[in-house]
């Protein structure tokens, strides 16, 4: 049954409980509430905004659990929606995660669409350019020439899961491929350019190229930690010797899209690079760097005028560095890491009857961190120990974001951009890190291999956790926000904050 409560003039609070409230359950909600007042109908006429009726906002998430400490039961959801002011229609809101109710009832929760059914691909190119994969034409061949060794048709969980994991985005082939410049190989890759200053140069370099983050030596450091992490205990005293964590990584096409949530699951996502590192690091503080073309915001800047502005498909340059300043912020502010320095450049060219600027944002996540010394090189997996998944559940969000992400802004329909765009949900995180950090401070880490879920979701996580030996994923046992979500769905969505982990069979109670 649902329960409304009446915030403010617009506001209203929807409780989903398994029995009826009683005055006490109700008066204690009254309170939580900040005096809401509880509404004694069960449908409200009007225009709201509110959550998507499949997806269990974050906000929900914590309110339930703060009932739950509280000692009330049977509440399962509780979510805000705000009616919109007659005359007001055209009010923004966030597509991807609200929607608009002509009115409110007992059934707001209520979802009748069935996941959808495995698909057999028999056309992979024209599947490709419909689902906007980016395949290329000898991707494309290969699948084909699967397809016919197998004996059967691929599905489309496995043609989708091949262009995430295999995205340059993932994969960086342009990086690593061969260049001919004039008719000539060149002896390096660019790759091979980037890694060169290290091999020779290595100084105190411990660990990079092959992990969420490098390493270099660190100082012994006092650490200051719970005896028993897992219960109330005293806090002791130890030195420990330590490696520094060093990571950027570019969130472009997100913030270029949708800047908010596009800058905050960069800083997100690099802060659990920073979680990932080794057998688990802990982070300290971040950075951000922006390159966005002309923002026009000051008469003062005459060079600004110099060229025209283009019509800007999703964002204009000045948007994008409000918006995307602000969620990097808010991320590292709600997650609990200072965002301490940054920088920008903006840039716009003309020559030779053609224009150059940076149209699609350049938006690096960086930050430094820390690990102790004895965990800074991963554990290879073992037969029968186990994959370990922390952190949110399934939702339709960030569907085929390593691939889009991988081509030029707009190649593909704008509704294929906007799903591949993630959303942050930097509390689930901190929870996720409080596991994480108690277990890397322990004597007996019993991590031994971890990875963050970031692009391609489950796809690429748990691929490279099991990369070196295989294994075997139930995808049953991944925890399934929304109900309507198809196999491919469940294995490919980017919901947010989540790390998978290999840890021994009798570490699991423990973990």
């Amino acid at each position: 049954m649902i329960v409304f409560f009446k915030k403010n003039a617009n506001g209203i609070i929807a409780v989903e409980t398994e029995k009826k409230l009683s005055a006490a359950d109700t008066e204690k909600l009254t309170w939580l509430f900040s005096g809401a007042t509880p509404l004694s109908s069960t449908s409200l006429k009007g225009k709201f905004i509110g959550p998507r009726r499949e997806m269990i906002t974050p906000w929900s998430t914590n309110a339930v659990e703060i009932t739950q400490n509280m000692g009330l039961s049977g509440i399962s959801r509780i979510e805000e929606f705000y009616r919109v002011p007659t005359g007001n229609e055209t009010i923004k809101f966030d597509k991807m995660l609200q929607r608009v109710y002509d009115g409110l009832n007992s059934k707001i929760f209520n979802i009748d669409k069935q996941p959808d059914k495995i698909v057999h691909i028999g056309d992979i190119s024209e599947y490709n350019k419909s689902e906007g994969l980016a395949l290329s034409p000898e991707e494309e061949q290969y699948l084909h020439d699967l397809a016919q060794k197998l004996g059967r048709p691929l599905t489309d969980s496995e043609v989708f899961g091949f262009s995430q994991v295999n995205s340059e985005h993932c994969r960086h082939k342009i990086f690593n491929g061969s260049f001919v410049i004039d008719g000539q190989e060149k002896e390096l890759s660019l790759f091979k350019l980037i890694k060169k200053t290290s091999q020779v140069n290595p100084n105190r370099l411990v660990s990079a190229y092959k992990d969420n983050v490098a390493f270099i030596e660190g100082p012994k450091v006092d650490q200051f930690y719970p005896v028993n992490p897992d219960h109330p205990d005293f806090f002791e005293i130890k030195p420990v010797d330590t490696v520094i964590s060093l990571k950027a990584e570019t969130h472009n096409f997100p913030t270029t899209v949708e800047p908010f949530n596009g800058a905050a699951t960069g800083t997100g996502g690099e802060i659990r690079d920073r979680l990932g590192g080794g057998k688990a690091s802990l982070p300290i503080a971040g950075t951000a760097v922006y390159m966005t073309s002309y923002p026009r915001m000051s008469p003062e800047h005459r060079w600004e005028a110099m060229m025209d502005p283009r019509t800007w498909l999703y964002q204009t340059p000045s948007d994008i560095l409000i918006k995307a300043s602000n969620g990097a912020s808010d991320f590292g502010n709600k997650f609990g890491q200072p965002l301490i320095c940054g920088s920008l450049l903006t840039f716009e060219h003309e020559e030779n009857n053609k224009k150059y600027a940076y149209d699609k944002v350049i938006m690096l996540a960086g930050g430094v961190g820390f690990a102790a010394k004895k965990d800074a090189i991963k554990g290879t997996p073992e037969p029968g120990e186990k994959v370990v998944v922390m952190g949110g559940d399934n939702y339709r969000i960030g569907m085929g974001g390593g691939a889009v992400s991988s081509v030029e802004t707009g190649q593909y329909a704008g509704a294929i951009e906007l799903n591949a765009v993630q959303r942050a949900n930097p509390e689930m995180q901190k929870r996720v890190s409080n596991v994480i950090r108690a277990l890397a401070e322990s004597d007996n880490n019993p991590i031994i291999s971890i990875h963050d879920h970031g692009a391609g979701g489950h796809l690429n996580a748990l691929s490279e956790l099991v990369e070196a030996t295989g294994g075997k994923i139930n995808m049953a046992a991944l925890p399934v926000g929304d109900k309507t979500l198809s196999a491919k769905e469940i294995v490919g969505n980017e919901s947010q904050e989540r790390m998978g982990m290999i840890i021994s069979d009798s570490d699991i109670e423990y973990v």
